[in-house]
């Protein structure tokens, strides 16, 4: 699938036509199949290659016309093209008929939705389709992340704006000139701008007419399909199908470190302020003797004038006041207020305080307004009794009365001594506390900590005296906010204005409702303050200050108030812990931005609580819609780096307001979907319990964008899934999960997986959860989800939901039996995404272990095993590890019976040594297993008295599987396959049959000594049975017995699946340490080829260069751990892919990759590729007639591979030349530069060899694909780096290869165009491989008894390709046939019963077809046509290599005679060239071992055998010679 969003492992989109889930190989048909992965944007049709129009009538009727008519010119345009550009390069569309098969229409993509390299959604669509021409503007339309779901006022407010963009965009400017505009509008003015659009359309025509032409130009000289100048002549504007690049290749599954530590933000240590005392000391009327008064002064206290009568009540007028203030702040809170208190009873209501508050925390208010200033050395002053004295009391016993958790508020001068002192005493009651302790181990410690001080001033600071400020400004900043901003700001004004600070702080409205001024401005209020300490503060002292305690958050708040007034009357308040100065931070500017809009109104608020304006409403603050404006453009420009956004918390508030919570939500959850490191940072700041409170909200909007935040919150933090049982919010998702439930976006079967996540992350290792959805309907809802064939995503974690569901719950295991849950899942095995099958064999794998094992658990259990059996031999590394998993948990159940079978697969495999099968036709009779002839009955089959416990049994299978497994390609599977063998081996061997285990094991061990004392020169390309165990270290797989048991698994009639298997004889060569016992002894051969066939020349030939096998390090799998064989082997295996799969959610799904964001390092790299391979392209396609008439003998490179060259292959762009020898060593070359780029061995066992070499995504960044003759296929990435390289994919492509004595090993070819391999040998199919499902989709008929020998494809539209076979025969095949009805040509001449060696089809040039015998004939062919159009007779020496050029219309051959001979397709010799040799010329009468071309340019590799060097020749012409370095 291509998607711009990528990735991501991966996207997983849907297409119109979605391919069908099974692809079936048994009936010889095939599903649709998922398509190749797009790394762009757009993709490219033909043009039409008309010009534009150039008057503006004409470009009207091109504007009306051309929907109409450009299907049928791009048809047309594909039609009168002979010669079409091949389809590896970029720009190609693939080509086909109007009848085309399910097969074929899996070329068509969908527009490219979220992630390019993903292949996780289905890629077909129809050609009609509207969704082709769509052009999403919002990369988060699909998650419900639209313009239409923001408020009314927003979108009217964007409404001038998005008419504007509507009429700028360039296909409706041609209709400006036909507007009508208004009858108030200036008609001339529109008519200009009309004239004038259209003269800028005209220029842009032009510009795309003159791009049309270089490409028609470039068309015409390369017979490429052109590029698409229609997309706003965007020449980058394409698709570039990758293969093998998605996450799982680089991963295999395993999981990413996490790469974020995740934060404490519930605060689990949190405090309450329950109780507070209000210690009011102002004794009014009497002046303390250090205070200094000024004549007129400050006297407000709590907004209340003491002096005002009756002045005996104004002391209980201000304390009720001032409780009401705090009120305002914590309502919870238990006041109590100490009216100008004594000693005594300071202490007793003290010691009341922390009595009552236990170990919460208790608030000390302290006015000392009336009293002299804090000491020095560390004491505040009360009264006495009588109010004739002063008392101080010392802080050392306020912390004794008080201790802690304390929270004190200094509302004084000189209240800086307060805090000097404090932290002095609590010091030395912890040492006296520690004393004591020391001195009575009983003795209840007191502690003293943690403490909180907020002060009015510093030392030696008098407060503000102001007469038009009240006198207790500390305390009105820290409990009347809004009233002392509005005060401050008249006072601050500079601008003239009636306003009196009184007028203003009787703004209207009420401090809780937000729509009325004073709620609005309270609301923004907090806002600011809190991005004022959001980012000011270090998290910690945020969450502690500003997310602990509602208390304490105001007062936090409203001291940051306090710095930036008192500040200007010279005043510093003070904290402790300490907080930095903000009184200059930008944001207040905001804040009086919003105070000044607001008092702006306050006279025609006051008219119209007068009637005088009974119509007017207020203006709402554009505060909130300006602070989300300012985050959008974060989203969109500045979150490139890990930087907080300063308006999170502005978002947060803005969830309070109904109005703008639709947009809000929008934007978070663009935010948390830039990876964890968001969600860390807006879990921290407090977004959370406003999630959850919304999920009690029925509003329809909200759901897309809430189930997309609760994605991505528990993608990171597991810990909410706790939460989703409050209030049973769990079903708000389980309502959305529902079948038959709509959402108002445009994916809703996303949304729907989102869901399933959701609920999995409920289940995930949380019984509670598990039991809460095992008694819902979740489980038939995901039953149902599985069967859907619109969205893998969906299916993937309807499983895993499942999985999670029933892990460990026996009842929910029950209800999946009842509901048929196993067969519904079984559905999946043949699935076309790679993780749908990976996660239900996961499913699968946490159904096993019902406690209660009746007859009928284990008869479910064991047909889950036959099931899901034939996945042993699937195509993604991941599914082949989860089978694995699920063996090694089936086998762990059933442990007795696995020793059963492997002892019994020990009796066969000495059966097997001592009686080696003979070649009588009836092998294959005795099925599964192994046993002597004279055990047979007549028709071959095993006699009833000779058949083990485990025959025919699920356990025998499972066995061999496992067995099969532990020689895998892949290096991870074939390291856990080893763990589950060592395992059973080491416990059978301490079981009751330990015994005579070990005895089979010496006997084993003893026989294979002997065969390969006798057969040292003839290694068997197959492993060994695993002998004693002390000597195992990796899985010891027995060989022949083991191959011919492979070879019948999936032919037995009974077993509820088809395929076939072999092992592969690969074993321990990796990381691991390599197993003793691995040596291979010989199987009888059998011959497959009539009599008077005569074998290739170089099956006889013998290794004449020294060399050995694994002789170069071998590349493992991205991520890959080499077992510790220090750790005993333990089953069973563990499975990351739940976790693996989670990473999805925390990847960016919303933005496109950095490869396809343009400017990125990435995007520039790929860019620049492109345009290197456009001028190779260039440069090269006028060589035609230099090449087909020049001479190719100019050397143009010489050096050593250091082995026997065997195949050989050119990069198309890069300067690489792949060179494989004839055992399993690759070279890497820059053959401009002559050197050694990488060096690695292909993993194949001694005695196979590297039969096929072929680079896939040419266009960009190749990969390496490697065919061995033992039937597998490899995919390295970073070929070209020792240290880089890796294996990106390896698998068994051919399962079955019989061996022969002409074994032709296996033969590939490579379809770029829709990502498919043909594999074929001495087998009697041809295999056809899909990449992006990674699944054989299609069995082809070979139709023949001998083996393929060479493939080859039309690379144009992958539709058509052709065999060559042993016995002569060539056939062609059309896959858009059934596969029985594949083969629609043959060509065979009786009289000419030789060796194809190879057939070839070429991409560009004329497209010929041509064959070469061994011979020494070269046929060139029409498809059409039932005789060769030329049959050129090269040699009268054996015939060893052919190669032709891709484009140019010359080939080449190898003879026997150490001639490379290079021909036209007319048949005229150009040129004889003998390859250099080594020293001395010693192998100047060897045969050639190996030749290619150059797919572009005139160059010709070729090397001997006997000799390790390779030659480049190229061709040029005479006066040319000169410029051959510039090849």
């Amino acid at each position: 699938m291509s998607s711009p969003h990528h990735s991501r492992p991966q996207s997983y989109s849907q297409g119109l036509v979605h391919m069908r889930q099974e692809l079936p190989i048994q009936n010889g048909t095939s599903g649709q199949m998922n398509a190749r992965p797009a790394v762009s944007n757009d993709p490219i049709s033909v043009i039409n290659g008309h010009g534009a129009p150039q008057t503006d009538m004409e470009l009207r009727r091109a504007s009306t016309m051309s929907a109409a008519t450009s299907s049928n010119e791009q048809s047309s345009s594909r039609r009168s093209s002979v010669n079409l550009r091949p389809t590896s390069a970029p720009g190609t569309a693939a080509e086909s008929s109007q009848e085309e098969s399910d097969v074929d229409k899996s070329k068509r993509r969908p527009r490219p939705l979220l992630r390019s390299k993903s292949d996780f959604g289905p890629r077909n669509e129809d050609a009609g389709s509207q969704q082709e021409d769509e052009s999403w503007k919002d990369w988060g339309a699909r998650h419900g992340f639209e313009d239409h779901y923001a408020s009314e006022e927003y979108v009217s407010q964007l409404a001038n704006k998005s008419l504007h963009s509507a009429k700028m965009d360039l296909p409706e400017v041609e209709g400006l000139s036909e507007f009508r505009s208004g009858i108030n509008e200036d008609r001339g003015a529109w008519e200009y701008l009309g004239r004038r659009l259209l003269n800028i359309v005209d220029d842009q025509r032009n510009l795309i007419a003159a791009q049309r032409r270089h490409d028609a130009f470039m068309q015409s000289q390369i017979s490429w399909t052109a590029f698409n100048t229609d997309v706003l002549a965007n020449p980058y504007k394409q698709n570039w199908y990758m293969y093998y690049t998605d996450k799982r290749h680089e991963t295999t599954g395993n999981p990413k470190p996490l790469g974020y530590e995740l934060q404490d933000w519930r605060m689990k240590d949190r405090l309450k302020t329950v109780s507070a005392a209000l210690a009011i000391c102002l004794n009014i009327g009497v002046e303390p003797p250090d205070q200094l008064k000024t004549t007129p002064g400050a006297k407000l206290e709590a907004w209340q004038d003491p002096t005002q009568p009756p002045v005996q009540k104004a002391l209980d007028l201000i304390g009720k006041s001032v409780q009401a203030q705090y009120e305002t702040l914590a309502i919870r809170t238990r006041y109590k207020q100490y009216l100008d208190p004594s000693v005594e009873e300071t202490k007793k209501f003290c010691v009341s305080l922390r009595r009552n508050a236990k170990d919460e925390r208790v608030l000390f208010h302290y006015n000392g307004h009336g009293v002299p200033k804090p000491t020095a050395s560390g004491e505040i002053w009360v009264f006495n009794k009588n109010y004739t004295q002063y008392i101080p009391i010392s802080l050392y016993d306020l912390q004794t009365w008080l201790a802690a958790p304390t929270f004190f508020v200094w509302d004084c001068s000189d209240a800086g001594n307060i805090l000097s002192n404090f932290h002095r005493f609590v010091e030395k009651h912890e040492l006296e506390e520690e004393e004591a302790l020391k001195n009575d181990p009983t003795y209840p410690a007191v502690s003293f900590r943690p403490y909180i001080h907020l002060a009015a001033c510093g030392v030696k600071e008098n407060l503000p005296t102001n007469p038009r400020l009240p006198a207790d400004v500390f305390t009105s900043c820290l409990t009347t906010p809004i009233e002392m901003a509005l005060w401050f700001f008249v006072l601050q004004n500079p601008l003239q204005s009636e306003l009196t600070p009184e007028q203003a702080k009787k703004l209207p409205g009420r401090l809780q409702e937000r729509r009325t001024p004073l709620g609005e401005l309270n609301w923004i209020f907090t806002a600011i303050t809190d991005t004022i300490a959001w980012t000011t503060l270090p998290r910690p002292l945020f969450r502690k200050f500003f997310r602990q305690d509602l208390m304490v958050a105001a007062l936090f708040r409203n001291f940051l108030l306090s710095q930036r007034i008192m500040g200007a009357y010279n005043c510093h308040p003070q904290s402790y812990p300490p907080l930095p100065d903000t009184h200059q931070h930008p944001l207040w500017e905001s804040w009086d931005l919003a105070v000044e809009m607001a008092l702006a109104q306050l006279p025609m608020l006051e008219a119209k609580e007068k009637g005088e304006l009974p119509e007017y409403d207020y203006i709402n603050s554009s505060f909130f819609t300006e602070q989300l404006t300012a985050f959008e453009v974060y989203l969109t420009q500045g979150a490139v780096e890990h930087k907080a956004p300063d308006q999170l918390p502005v978002v947060l508030q803005v969830l309070l307001s109904q109005q703008h919570r639709v947009r809000a939500l929008i934007l978070l959850g663009k935010f948390l979907d830039l990876g964890p490191w968001a969600v860390n940072l807006a879990l921290s700041i407090g977004i959370f319990p406003y999630v959850l409170k919304l999920l009690q909200s029925a509003a329809t909007e909200l759901k897309p964008v809430m189930v997309f935040i609760w994605t991505r919150v528990l993608a990171v933090d597991l810990t909410c899934q706790t939460d989703l049982l409050k209030d049973s919010g769990y079903t708000y998702f389980a309502n959305i999960l529902k079948p038959g439930e709509g959402l108002p976006v445009v994916d809703s079967l996303e949304h729907k997986a989102m869901c399933a996540f959701i609920l999995a992350m409920l289940c995930n290792g949380y019984k509670q959860g598990q039991m809460v959805c095992n008694q819902s309907e979740i489980m038939s809802h995901c039953l149902l989800h599985v069967q859907s064939t619109e969205n893998p995503l969906l299916r993937q974690w309807a499983c895993l939901c499942i999985s999670q569901l029933w892990n460990d719950l026996p009842e929910a295991k029950w209800r999946g039996i009842r509901e048929n849950a196993p067969m519904k899942l079984s559905t999946l095995v043949r699935d076309a995404c790679c993780e749908v099958r990976a996660a239900m064999l996961y499913a699968m794998t946490t159904f096993l272990g019902i406690p209660d094992l009746t007859d009928e658990v284990a008869r479910v259990e064991e047909s889950i095993a036959w099931t899901v059996m034939e996945m042993a031999y699937d195509g993604s590394a991941i599914v082949r590890k989860e089978l694995l998993v699920f063996f090694s948990k089936f086998i762990q159940r059933y442990e007795s019976k696995l020793f059963v079978a492997a002892y019994e697969h020990m009796i066969e495999e000495r059966e097997y040594r001592r009686f080696p099968p003979q070649d009588d036709g009836q092998d294959h009779q005795m099925g599964l297993h192994y046993i002597r002839k004279d055990q047979r009955n007549p028709d071959g089959s095993i006699k009833v008295a000779a058949q083990g416990l485990s025959h025919n049994s699920i356990f025998a299978a499972v066995w061999k599987h496992v067995l099969i497994m532990a020689v895998d390609p892949h290096p991870e599977v074939q390291r856990d396959a080893q763990i589950v063998v060592d395992y059973i081996n080491s416990a059978m061997l301490q079981s009751p049959v330990g015994g005579p285990a070990q005895a089979l094991m010496d006997d084993i061990d003893r026989l294979r000594s002997k065969t390969v004392a006798s057969n040292k020169k003839s290694p068997d390309p197959r492993p060994n049975t695993p002998l004693r165990q002390e000597s195992v270290s990796g899985a010891n797989i027995q060989q022949g017995l083991l191959k011919r048991t492979a070879s019948y698994l999936f032919t037995l009639p009974s077993l509820p699946f088809v395929g076939s298997s072999e092992s592969s004889p690969d074993i321990a060569s990796r990381n691991v340490p390599k197993s003793p016992g691995t040596q291979r002894s010989p199987l009888p051969i059998r011959s497959r080829l009539p009599a008077e066939f005569n074998t290739p020349p170089e099956q006889n030939d013998t290794t004449t260069t020294p060399g050995t096998y694994h002789a170069a390090n071998e590349p493992s799998s991205g991520g890959f751990q080499p077992r510790k064989m220090s750790i005993p082997a333990i089953i069973p295996l563990r499975s990351n892919f739940l976790e693996y799969a989670v990473e999805y959610f925390r990847e960016p799904q919303m933005k496109p990759t950095e490869a396809e964001e343009p400017g990125s390092t990435d995007y520039n790299e790929r860019l620049w590729r492109r345009s290197r391979n456009e001028a190779i392209l260039r440069e090269t396609q006028p060589q035609k007639d230099i090449a087909g008439n020049g001479k190719w003998t100019n050397p143009s490179g010489f050096f050593n591979n250091q082995s026997q060259p065997s195949k050989m292959i050119l990069h198309q762009f890069e300067d690489h030349l792949a060179v494989s020898d004839d055992r399993d060593t690759i070279c890497v070359w820059d053959w401009k530069k002559q050197d050694r780029l990488c060096r690695f061995s292909n993993g194949n066992p001694e005695g196979s060899k590297i039969s096929d070499l072929q680079f896939i995504n040419e266009d960009d960044q190749a990969l390496l694909l490697t065919g061995s003759s033992d039937g597998v296929v490899r995919i390295y990435r970073n070929y070209d780096s020792d240290k880089k390289v890796e294996v990106a994919a390896a698998w068994r492509a051919l399962t079955d290869l019989v061996p022969s004595n002409v074994n032709s090993g296996m033969v590939s070819n490579w379809q770029q165009v829709n990502g498919r391999l043909l594999v074929a040998g001495d087998v009697k199919v041809i295999r056809v491989w899909s990449a992006s499902p990674e699944l054989c989709i299609m069995d082809i008929p070979a139709r023949s008894g001998s083996c393929v020998t060479s493939l080859t494809s039309d690379q144009m539209t992958g539709n058509v390709f052709v065999a060559g076979f042993g016995d002569g025969a060539i056939r062609v095949f059309d896959v858009r046939h059934k596969p029985q009805e594949a083969m629609v040509k043959k060509w065979k001449d009786d009289s000419d019963k030789v060796w194809i060696k190879s057939v070839h089809m070429q991409r560009g040039g004329q497209r010929e077809l041509l064959s070469a015998s061994r011979n020494g004939n070269v046929k060139l062919w029409d498809i059409r046509m039932d005789k060769p159009l030329r049959t050129i007779h090269t040699t009268s020496d054996t015939l060893r290599t052919a190669s032709t050029h891709e484009h140019l219309p010359v080939f080449a051959v190898g003879t026997g005679n150490h001639t490379v001979k290079v021909y036209n397709f007319e048949g005229r010799v150009l040129s004889r060239v003998e390859p250099y040799s080594s020293f001395l010329h010693q192998a100047r009468q060897s045969a050639i071992s190996a030749t290619a071309f150059h797919p572009h340019r005139m160059m010709l590799a070729c090397a001997a055998r006997g000799d390790n060097h390779i030659n480049l020749f190229t061709c040029a012409e005479k006066r040319s010679v000169n410029t051959i370095h510039d090849y």
